[in-house]
């Protein structure tokens, strides 16, 4: 393994590891639709970062960088994303809603189970596409690792399959490790708080994405 090859994978460890916006997200929709939902969110995801990657290589990141209504766009656009989803569940925490039992996520039906996957890949692709770390991730980071000359375009793949693969990873973990506790935060007292901090995190990260 060269040099810089071990550089990238050590960064996007840290990076993925680290729970950020995303990780909220998939939280969120654990708590909205099971385990089931998490990973739909993580799915969302990882076709946003799949989006980037694709712009990035076929070379937009220079127009987008002149641009920089565009970027202010997206970054404002972001934050109120995050904002609208920290306070929904700010709301859904303290707002009346019927009692929650074990395994009912699991139990709603077809249509329930297609709703949630819908809501969660909706989610995890809106909440990494309106995200300007990944954009900022794609467009100017992983090009740093590049080396130089012909094998360029073949290792940006390389770096953004890396990517992508520990990105969804990580988030399915978190999905699938939170959805197994169902029993416990199937409590309302435990969703509650749960809930509430899931949306304070959001209302935090969506003020530091329009800082």
């Amino acid at each position: 393994m060269d040099r810089q090859l071990a550089a990238f994978l050590g960064f996007t460890a840290i990076l993925v590891l680290t729970p950020g916006a995303t990780t909220a997200v998939v939280v969120r929709n654990v708590l909205d639709g099971g385990r089931r939902g998490g990973i739909a969110a993580a799915s969302g995801a990882a076709l946003a970062n799949s989006t980037y990657a694709l712009v990035a290589a076929l070379g937009l990141a220079a127009a987008f960088a002149r641009a920089p209504l565009a970027y202010a766009l997206l970054r404002y656009g972001g934050a109120a994303y995050l904002a609208y989803l920290g306070i929904r569940g700010l709301t859904g925490a303290w707002g009346e809603r019927p009692p929650i039992v074990p395994g009912a996520l699991e139990s709603r039906g077809a249509r329930g189970t297609a709703s949630t996957t819908r809501t969660g890949v909706r989610q995890g692709l809106a909440a990494n596409l309106l995200n300007p770390p990944i954009a900022t991730f794609y467009f100017t980071v992983v090009p740093s690792f590049l080396p130089p000359g012909g094998l360029a375009q073949r290792r940006f793949f390389l770096y953004a399959a890396v990517h992508v693969s520990m990105a969804f990873g990580c988030h399915c973990a978190w999905a699938v490790a939170l959805g197994t506790l169902r029993n416990v935060w199937a409590h309302p007292a435990a969703r509650r708080t749960l809930e509430t901090a899931t949306g304070a995190a959001l209302l935090a990260l969506a003020w530091r994405v329009a800082r």
